[in-house]
């Protein structure tokens, strides 16, 4: 499964445009390219069935960002940052009909950690018994304005999977065993 969307409609391009000209692919431009940073507690999500139950039977699906990373373009004033995830979801015994959603996020922050620009996704799958696994790949185009193409150190990109308050807690307990 393939995916292309758009973050922020008024800093994003399609990817086909990344090809038009006007933009340098240089060794400037992949020096300072931000590469994406998964926030800790956030590269997995254990989604149980509804109930109290919270057993390896319980499980509905299991979902993890598996890779990220950056290309990026020097345009006159702005950086033009093509991010992708690869994001991979497992079935588990209580796997019901229909799709499976796993919610992503991307964030971009400026050097005091502050964030600049950031949107929440979904990523949908078809899981069941006969289809245990899928995998997406998620592309979207940033576009981050400059004046000197060192202000583009100071620009950092958070990804990661947006567990519930729940999801959370279980990650963070399952990474102390």
């Amino acid at each position: 499964m393939k995916k292309t969307t758009s973050l922020m409609a008024a800093l994003a391009l399609p990817l086909a445009l990344t090809a038009c000209g006007g933009g340098k692919t240089d060794e400037t431009a992949q020096a300072y390219c931000p590469q994406p940073m998964t926030v800790g507690d956030a590269q997995r999500i254990t989604r149980f069935r509804d109930g109290p139950g919270r057993d390896p039977r319980d499980v509905v699906f299991e979902a993890a960002l598996a890779a990220s990373g950056t290309q990026c373009v020097r345009r006159a004033n702005e950086m033009e940052i093509e991010l992708v995830l690869r994001i991979v979801a497992t079935a588990g015994p209580s796997v019901a009909a229909g799709a499976a959603s796993v919610p992503y996020f991307v964030r971009v922050l400026d050097g005091q950690g502050g964030v600049v620009q950031g949107r929440d996704f979904v990523a949908d799958f078809r899981l069941n018994a006969a289809n245990p696994r899928a995998g997406s790949q998620e592309e979207l185009t940033l576009r981050l304005p400059f004046r000197e193409v060192s202000d583009i150190a100071a620009y950092r990109i958070a990804v990661g999977l947006k567990p519930t308050q729940a999801e959370l807690q279980y990650n963070r307990r399952a990474n102390r065993r």
